[in-house]
């Protein structure tokens, strides 16, 4: 393990944010400790959600993450050019810490794991057992020195009446009034078929709400048609919905006229979390214990099963650690959220 290294000043720090939504969004504690411990710093953010990140407060320059190599290796000579002193890297991947080296940064902090510990100049090991997502990233701080962090994301929503006016009017096309108590129910997920809730479950789900007094709404991307399709079918009528209809940089403005969120494990529901909306995640082949969402109502529902959490992105089996989530347990969860 490497020791925190004597306080020097660092003029530019580089931050390789994480690939993930989720991940992202659990970055935000870090990250607003490390502005708060480095005021002077010019802080740029690397990755792939970093621009949905504009409005925090925790960063001057935020870089989208190309895939291209090509366009990879552009970035790295710009980067270069101003040889930063301190490059910080949240994923724990080899190739993050081969970027850093392209980037000729002075310092590479970041656990030891994947093979990659000679590239690093700072580096602690992967904690065991492993710590909630949050938590891991808050304690690369140690390396800097820092500490005491709150562990809990939170995310400002800057005004803007057009992006405010441009949500009234989603809402409006969708039939929804926006004063009603509205619970979006999240489609999809990035990880595999084996997060996701069956359609079913979502349509018996909807139906429920809906006999209860609140206004479920569907949400997810373009990708996730075919499942609202089924949700829909399942509920034996009407489900409003907004798969597809909106975009990246809307999205927490969306979740935040919620009065909660369903989903399964995505990135979704943390950013709902960080937001202020009560949240109620559906854990199957992941743990609960290392990426719930922590916020002011959020709660985690699983099943026991005895090959969970087994983190494999399809099912071999008979999925039994989501299905056999019964639709009534998620509602008594709502109630209690919305209560």
């Amino acid at each position: 393990m490497s020791a925190a290294r004597p306080a020097a000043r660092l003029e530019h720090i580089v931050v390789r944010t994480p690939n993930w939504l989720g991940d992202t969004v659990m970055a935000l504690p870090m990250l607003t400790a490390l502005r708060a411990a480095e005021p002077g710093a010019r802080v740029t953010l690397v990755g792939r959600w970093a621009p949905l990140l504009a409005g925090q407060g925790v960063a001057d320059v935020l870089l989208g993450y190309p895939k291209p190599l090509a366009a990879r290796r552009r970035l790295a000579r710009v980067l270069a050019a101003d040889r930063p002193d301190l490059a910080l890297l949240l994923p724990n991947s080899l190739e993050a810490a081969l970027a850093a080296a392209w980037w000729r940064a002075r310092r590479r902090a970041g656990y030891a794991t994947d093979g990659r510990g000679p590239l690093l100049t700072d580096s602690l090991p992967l904690p065991s057992p492993r710590l909630h997502q949050i938590d891991e990233y808050l304690g690369l701080l140690r390396l800097l020195g820092v500490d005491g962090a709150a562990p809990v994301p939170e995310w400002r929503l800057p005004v803007s009446a057009e992006a405010d006016a441009e949500i009234d009017r989603l809402l409006a096309e969708a039939g929804l009034d926006a004063a009603a108590p509205l619970v979006g129910l999240h489609l999809g997920t990035a990880f595999g078929s084996s997060k996701l809730w069956p359609p079913d479950a979502f349509g018996r789900l909807a139906q429920r709400l809906s006999a209860g007094g609140l206004r479920p709404v569907l949400l997810g991307t373009g990708e996730d048609a075919r499942t609202a399709a089924l949700v829909v079918a399942a509920s034996g009528g009407p489900v409003a919905s907004l798969v597809g209809r909106d975009r990246p940089m809307l999205l927490p403005r969306l979740l935040a006229r919620l009065r909660c969120l369903v989903s399964g494990d995505t990135g979704v529901a943390h950013l709902a979390a960080a937001v202020g909306v009560a949240t109620v995640t559906l854990f199957g082949p992941t743990d609960r214990r290392l990426t719930a969402p922590r916020g002011r109502a959020v709660r985690a529902l699983d099943h026991p099963a005895p090959c969970a959490p087994c983190f494999l992105p399809t099912c071999p089996i008979d999925h039994v650690c989501l299905t056999r989530i019964d639709p009534d347990a998620v509602l008594r969860a709502v109630r209690l959220a919305v209560a």
